[in-house]
């Protein structure tokens, strides 16, 4: 009984975290939010800040203002004044307050020294240098060895899964999650033959890697009975630019980077509030001795 509860907790605070990413533009107020959750908007603030570890308007307020620093360099040609719009906040002045309180810059200065620093890693690069972003190896924009070329658009329908969450820094760690916690779990429920999705709810340059989200889906009818009490929720559908990754846990964010910062800028296509996917269909591969993989890395996007 413990663990239902919990397990009913959990859902009901992340069905809270996936609406705010999703009205990020709209006023989230306590009251809506409460009632999202369905718990009492008397003590929804405690119960949210005692499982986050967040009180509800810091949420609010770094989760608009990350988002908004992805926009801001996934859509080099849009204002400031459109992004602040757009992830919530009234006014430029205001968004550029929290911006500057959250990375320590005015978001014009931050867009412009990522973008300058993209290029000077390229030619670092180029010239054998040894450049390094957030411990990371420095890949030109132009250049990739895990990921093809192609990018290719596809329609996808709302698919449901079950899902189990790991919150903390990316790479070894989620490889491990799926390995200690997601993999037996999909054998005593004869799960293996199913398609998976990997979610990376946060981008790690932009969110401390200690909140960055992860889910491990599996797709799964709703009304499908499963033991250990995962969490259920169904990825939306339309449109999104997918390719193809092969390589490793290790490499994989970069290959985000290089889509999300060299390809989408230039695709005349802008990211939606949808989560971005790592799609692993049946037939993909793992080498364990390696630790390379195969998945499809999948960004939603709707017209500039």
């Amino acid at each position: 009984m413990a663990s239902d509860s919990r397990a009913e907790y959990e859902r009901r605070i992340h069905r809270v975290m996936a609406h705010v990413d999703r009205h990020l533009d709209q006023p989230l107020d306590l009251e809506a939010l409460a009632a999202v959750a369905n718990f009492s908007a008397f003590h929804f603030h405690r119960l949210f800040r005692a499982w986050t570890g967040e009180t509800l308007g810091d949420y609010l307020r770094r989760r608009r203002v990350e988002t908004g620093a992805l926009r801001l360099v996934t859509q080099p040609r849009t204002s400031v004044l459109e992004v602040a719009l757009a992830v919530g906040f009234g006014s430029g002045e205001a968004f550029a307050r929290a911006f500057r309180q959250r990375f320590g810059a005015s978001p014009s200065a931050w867009r412009d020294e990522r973008n300058s620093g993209q290029a000077e890693r390229s030619l670092d690069q180029a010239r054998g240098d040894a450049g390094f972003d957030h411990g990371r190896p420095a890949i030109p924009m132009n250049e990739d060895t895990t990921m093809n070329d192609k990018v290719s658009l596809i329609d996808m329908p709302a698919t449901p899964v079950a899902y189990f969450r790991h919150v903390g820094p990316y790479g070894p760690p989620v490889a491990r999650f799926w390995m200690e916690r997601v993999a037996p779990w999909m054998e005593e429920n004869k799960l293996l033959g199913r398609v998976r999705y990997g979610i990376a709810h946060d981008d790690p340059t932009i969110t401390e890697p200690a909140k960055c989200r992860y889910d491990a889906c599996v797709v799964a009818e709703p009304k499908e009975v499963l033991s250990g009490s995962p969490l259920r929720t169904a990825l939306p559908g339309g449109r999104y630019a997918c390719t193809r990754f092969h390589g490793t846990v290790d490499e994989v964010d970069a290959a985000w980077q290089r889509l999300l910062g060299g390809w989408l800028p230039t695709s005349g296509l802008q990211l939606d509030a949808r989560p971005m996917l790592e799609h692993y269909p049946v037939d993909a591969t793992f080498d364990p001795k390696t630790g390379v993989f195969d998945c499809q890395l999948c960004i939603p996007v709707q017209p500039l």
